[in-house]
């Protein structure tokens, strides 16, 4: 189980680096779109939704590398007032209630993915950019989010998330 956990936080780390370069690319295309609606008098086609859409998937991707960091928004008051095995045994409920909304999540979005694969959509813009592309972070960075649950729920219930931050 350490191995899986130790695979799963690598992946994290990566979501967490593929998170921060959407970012980056995000900023370069605003930048872009600036210089050439404004200095250049051109029109931007693409470069309003890319930055959405990408956006939004640093949002689903990065989320992983998120929950790994403990960086997610938590009110500890309860949880600190508990203390010892009342706490670790919150944690553990906490993270498997969030564990199944999230495994429905990437059902849910999957099913959208495939659909939209499996059936040729494409956006309703001048770009008509295939929608399985901006539609596939959402499966992929919500399972590789369930699956770092299922490592932070191993690693309170034997009482190692402590040494591992």
């Amino acid at each position: 189980m350490k191995r899986f956990v130790s695979a799963i936080e690598a992946a994290s780390r990566l979501c967490g680096m593929a998170s921060m370069l959407l970012i980056a690319a995000s900023t370069l295309v605003v930048s872009h779109m600036v210089f050439m609606r404004y200095f250049l008098g051109a029109s931007t086609i693409w470069q309003t939704e890319f930055v959405v859409y990408a956006m939004i998937a640093s949002t689903f991707i990065g989320a992983p590398y998120v929950l790994m960091l403990k960086g997610h928004v938590s009110v500890d008051l309860l949880p600190n007032l508990l203390g010892g095995t009342a706490k670790r045994l919150l944690d553990v409920l906490a993270a498997l209630l969030s564990l199944a909304f999230c495994g429905l999540l990437a059902w849910s979005g999957w099913h959208y993915f495939y659909e939209a694969l499996s059936k040729g959509w494409t956006t309703d813009t001048v770009w008509a950019l295939p929608l399985w592309i901006p539609l596939l972070p959402l499966p992929l960075g919500i399972i590789i989010l369930c699956l770092q649950y299922v490592a932070e729920i191993y690693k309170n219930w034997t009482g190692t998330s402590e040494a591992a931050a």
